[in-house]
């Protein structure tokens, strides 16, 4: 046997056996906690690990790498603790987002509210009336608990939840579309994210599409020449995640419901973000779902976790006989919504209802003046030089937040940045530092600029600041 061989087969058999380990004490005691199924297979998989890792290494290079400590029964032992505590860790969990994007798509989008949340854990905690009528003592709709709301402050005729907008559109066109032709401009066939593409979902419900114009301008009469006796729906597409600025041009939708009527077509406008309240004060330009309504859309649909602040939903109101149409689509019920969703989405509404926009933290945010920030940002910065001290050097200075979250393209929202630097670690290292979680402090997401830690207290809760101070001067303290 080669010498190389020879040291790794004494190596091998150096490792313990499962049973030799799952005797050990602390195991003994881990197995009484969690299990001994979840045991047993952690040390299966990490003897397993072991053998792989010996094995894959040459025989000079296992004497310096698989030190005898790394197989030694104590060191196997806490790894295999190690393994069923990583686990039982939850995956998911609660990060501070302090890069000034308020609808991060990937932190979560729209934090909920205080509200929001008491429903959801109300919810969840027992039984509720979620298909069943109280009053009539017999099975009711699910859709009833928020529909009611919807359609008030959208000012439609009815209302329906499903579970994204994506889901929202899909259901719309298969229901009014299926094997019939929608048409749609071609500067409106955009891509809402993760490659998911207007195109692609209208092929995948069955609607047959008739792209008119061109990518920056489509007039009206394009609309009218392509409509024929197949025609079943024109679409209107919001572009809520990119702006074409220059020489562009589409009807509008006064325009396109005015042909539709007089051809006896339904107009469906897919808002996108969907914006509940008028944002104009705070410098946000975006369609209010009440004029679309107003204005003589049959339906509409939008996000529920973007400008409308609520849980991840796709909401699809309009005229009654649509959406009733909608709703006996056999596709409806795979869609739908539960429980928790709507008790959450039933609470922002509410908020709406009664004005209490700030009740809403995704509109508190939008709506924050930068003098509020900037006075909060000077008040963390003497709080970080006092947790760091010496290690950091803090200044404030001027910025920009982004709405984010596929909404208001081209837009921003003035506000104050704590910048951070260090004498003795580069901004990559402290940002990095701060969103790998640990035990003591919750994972933080930054941004960098200029060799510069920046942090935008916009979308930090106030009751968070001691939190990302203190993980802020311990990633400075770290060597």
């Amino acid at each position: 046997m080669a010498p190389g061989s020879a040291s790794r087969a004494a190596l091998l058999r150096k490792i313990p056996s499962v049973d030799e380990l799952l005797a050990r004490p602390a195991l003994a005691a881990l197995r009484e906690k969690v299990g001994h199924e979840l045991v047993r297979d952690a040390a299966r998989d990490v003897l397993a690990a072991l053998r792989t890792e010996l094995g894959a290494v040459t025989a000079a290079h296992a004497k310096r790498s698989a030190r005898p400590s790394s197989i030694e029964i104590e060191a196997v032992e806490r790894r295999v603790a190690c393994e069923v505590e990583a686990w039982l860790r939850p995956s998911l969990g609660p990060v501070i987002n302090a890069t000034g994007v308020i609808l991060h798509t990937n932190l979560g989008r729209a934090p909920l509210s205080r509200e929001a949340l008491d429903r959801i854990r109300e919810a969840a905690a027992g039984y509720s009336n979620l298909e069943y009528d109280l009053a009539a003592g017999k099975r009711g709709k699910r859709d009833v608990h928020a529909a009611r709301l919807l359609a008030r402050l959208a000012g439609a005729e009815s209302a329906i939840v499903v579970n994204n907008n994506a889901a929202a559109v899909f259901l719309v066109l298969h229901a009014l579309a299926h094997n019939a032709e929608v048409i749609v401009s071609r500067g409106e066939l955009i891509e809402i994210g993760d490659g998911f593409r207007i195109p692609d979902i209208m092929v995948a419900s069955g609607a047959r599409l008739r792209e008119v114009g061109t990518t920056n301008r489509t007039r009206l009469a394009d609309y009218a020449r392509a409509i024929g006796r197949d025609t079943r729906l024109l679409l209107r597409v919001h572009p809520s995640n990119f702006r074409i600025t220059g020489f562009a041009g589409r009807p509008s939708l006064e325009e396109l419901v005015a042909l539709g009527r007089e051809h006896d077509l339904p107009v469906y406008e897919d808002l996108g973000s969907g914006c509940l309240a008028d944002l104009s004060p705070a410098g946000i330009a975006e369609p209010v779902v009440r004029a679309s309504c107003r204005t003589g859309a049959a339906v509409v649909s939008f996000s529920g976790d973007k400008l409308l602040g609520g849980p991840q939903a796709g909401i699809i109101a309009g005229k009654k006989e649509a959406i009733e149409r909608i709703r006996r689509n056999p596709l409806f019920r795979a869609l739908r919504v539960d429980k928790l969703t709507i008790a959450a989405l039933e609470a922002t509404l509410r908020a709406y209802l009664r004005g209490a926009f700030d009740d809403v933290p995704a509109l508190r945010m939008i709506r924050l003046p930068a003098e509020t920030i900037r006075r909060r940002s000077e008040k963390f910065a003497a709080l970080l030089v006092k947790e760091a001290g010496t290690l950091v050097e803090v200044e404030t200075i001027e910025g920009q937040s982004v709405i984010g979250g596929g909404s208001t393209p081209g837009e921003s929202l003035p506000t104050w940045l704590v910048a951070v630097r260090s004498p003795s670690h580069s901004a990559a290292a402290l940002e990095e530092r701060l969103r790998r979680p640990s035990a003591a402090h919750k994972p933080v997401v930054a941004r960098i600029e200029d060799n510069r830690l920046l942090l935008d207290l916009r979308t930090v809760f106030e009751d968070e600041e001691p939190a990302l101070a203190a993980a802020v001067a311990a990633a400075l303290r770290r060597d």
